[in-house]
């Protein structure tokens, strides 16, 4: 209810864009890296805090969110599912995993590091294993944590109906690759290339096997951080 989201919130009805903005939000159990998914009305329709905080960081300090969550944004186009994972989320597979088992077509990826040939494969990868699209945005180089490159992901990393013994053509899936300053970038995602890809194509959840991931869900005793010594 704070002045800056409500700020958001008119700019989006008087706009008639839907904005995702992060914040701080203020929480029992101590603050919560936080983001509103707000529609072109101005309504909130999805509220995420970031489950995978920094423990080598300062971010140790803030309560991590509970789990992962789709929403439906009503666009011009029709209804979209809509999620979201914040910067260390997204070196985490389980989030987009999660994210794609519950219906999302889109995930926003508000970001805050170097962005580089890694984190970049690191992206597209996340896209195709899961059939989603990604948009990411990264601090720009006027930042100490940011050097832009933020991105447009598409999950379509062959082309529908295979070339040989029934593999399709490879192709590009990063749409978009922003320079290091800050500015308004815009791409296009195709939802109804999207969509076909997803109901045709062998990746995403198509294959999986939940019996066999026990192990996922065993409690790990985390290495012991020294902020000094880690690599991020």
């Amino acid at each position: 209810d704070s002045e800056f989201v409500r700020a958001h919130r008119e700019l989006a009805a008087l706009t008639g864009l839907a904005i995702g903005v992060t914040f701080l939000e203020a929480h029992s159990e101590g603050p919560r890296n936080f983001l509103c998914l707000i529609d072109g009305t101005g309504e909130i329709v999805l509220r995420y805090a970031k489950v995978h905080t920094c423990e080598f960081t300062p971010e140790r300090l803030c309560a991590p969110g509970k789990g992962f969550s789709v929403a439906t944004l009503q666009t011009e186009k029709g209804p979209l599912e809509v999620g979201a994972m914040i910067c260390y989320d997204r070196e985490n597979p389980e989030s987009a995993r999660i994210l794609a088992i519950k219906g999302a077509e889109l995930v926003l990826v508000p970001n805050a590091c170097i962005i580089e040939e890694h984190r970049i494969a690191q992206m597209k990868t996340r896209a195709f294993e899961n059939m989603l699209a990604l948009a990411m945005t990264n601090y720009p180089d006027s930042h100490p944590e940011g050097n832009g490159h933020s991105l447009g992901v598409v999950p379509m990393a062959f082309a529908l109906g295979g070339e040989k013994n029934g593999q399709g053509r490879h192709q590009e899936t990063l749409i978009l690759e922003t320079g290091p300053a800050a500015g308004v970038y815009y791409c296009d995602f195709d939802l109804d290339e999207i969509r076909a890809y997803r109901e045709n194509a062998i990746w995403g959840h198509t294959g999986r096997r939940p019996a066999a991931y026990g192990d996922l869900l065993t409690e790990v005793k985390p290495p012991s951080l020294e902020p000094d010594k880690i690599i991020h």
